[in-house]
This record gives C-alpha cells, sequence and structure tokens, in this order.
C-alpha cells in the first residue's frame, strides 16, 4: 500500500513564528509606560510656601500617652524634603513665588508616635511615626485651586530593638521622605 499523505515541510516552524509575531504585535500594542509627568504641560514650575505649623501640642493626646510628643523644626524640615524631592523628580522646577506656574501651600497638622507592637512584659517593640499636613495646590497665574487634601499623610514604622532597630529621629526622617514622596507624587500624578 502507498502513503497517500503529500509531501509538505514541517510547519510547526512557521506556526510560532506567526504566533510570535503575534504576541509581539500585541505587546507592543498594549505597553503604555512613560517616564513622563501626567500634569499639563502649562504647568513647569512650582513654588513650595513655607508650612506652617499648626500642631496642637495643648491638645490632650489619644494614643495614651500623657503629654503630645512634638519635634521643634519638624514643618522647616518637610519643607526642605518636598523641595528636595521636586528637584530629584524633575518634573516640576521649585522656583521663586513670583515666577512660578504653580503654588503648594501646607500646613503640618500633626506628628504622632504610636505604638504597634509590645513585647511579652509589655514593653513597646515596634512604633510608627505619622506626620499629617493639609495641602492645597494652587495656579499662581490665576489663583484658582485645583486640588486639596487634607490629613495626608506620611508615615514609617520602625523596630526599637534587635536586629531592625532604628532611633527615633532616623524614623522620623524616614517618615518626612514618605511624605515628601507622596505629596510630589499626588501633585505629578494626573489630577
Amino acid at each position: 500500500m502507498t502513503n497517500i499523505r503529500p509531501k509538505t515541510k514541517d510547519q510547526r516552524p512557521k506556526v510560532f513564528l506567526c504566533f510570535f509575531l503575534f504576541l509581539l504585535i500585541i505587546g507592543a500594542a498594549g505597553c503604555g509606560y512613560t517616564t513622563r509627568s501626567m500634569i499639563s504641560s502649562e504647568y513647569r514650575t512650582i513654588y513650595i510656601a513655607p508650612f506652617a505649623n499648626k500642631v496642637d501640642i495643648t491638645r490632650d493626646s489619644a494614643s495614651g500617652n500623657k503629654y503630645k510628643i512634638y519635634r521643634p523644626m519638624l514643618e522647616t524640615d518637610v519643607t526642605r524634603a518636598v523641595n528636595n524631592k521636586y528637584l530629584f523628580d524633575g518634573n516640576l522646577k521649585p522656583v521663586s513665588k513670583d515666577s512660578a506656574d504653580l503654588l503648594l501651600k501646607g500646613e503640618l497638622i500633626d506628628f504622632r508616635r504610636d505604638p504597634l507592637r509590645y513585647t511579652d512584659d509589655e514593653q513597646i517593640y515596634e512604633y510608627r511615626i505619622n506626620i499629617v499636613v493639609n495641602i492645597s495646590l494652587w495656579n499662581n497665574k490665576t489663583d484658582q485651586l485645583i486640588w486639596q487634601e487634607n490629613n495626608f499623610t506620611g508615615d514609617f514604622t520602625y523596630f526599637v530593638s534587635g536586629p531592625q532597630a532604628k532611633s527615633e529621629g532616623t524614623a522620623v526622617n524616614d517618615a518626612i521622605a514618605d511624605l515628601a514622596r507622596r505629596v510630589v507624587e499626588r501633585t505629578v500624578e494626573q489630577w
């Protein structure tokens, strides 16, 4: 009996090539990643007004501490960190108020150190630092509010003992850096 099947070349390489090209075309069409900012092209500069200190240290603390904690000049550290983060980000250039397209206003309203974990003998093992601000972004040319965020928080969690222990000062600096990162992201992301 003779073989009825016609002699053809193996089709697998062609099928694989077509499938690979199809995936490549679909993948290239679906990629939308960009490193550019989502803000309007009319905004290129920003003025960061010095953050005002509105922390009420006379108010009773809700965390069980007898006295409210506070770090002197915290508002200055926040202003400096936000300014530096804009410089690092590069989407908006910090400039003087007179030549800025945007104006960022902020006020420091709370600074908390909350216990998170305790050891077996009731000693605090882990804290969370929260730095809370109210911020608003204004069009500096028209004096129009673009957006406003109340109770905007930067935080950092740290251990007081063990291999991952950090000092409170280092944790506060890390919370300030987190707040600055969030402020810049909120500004340059799509409103």
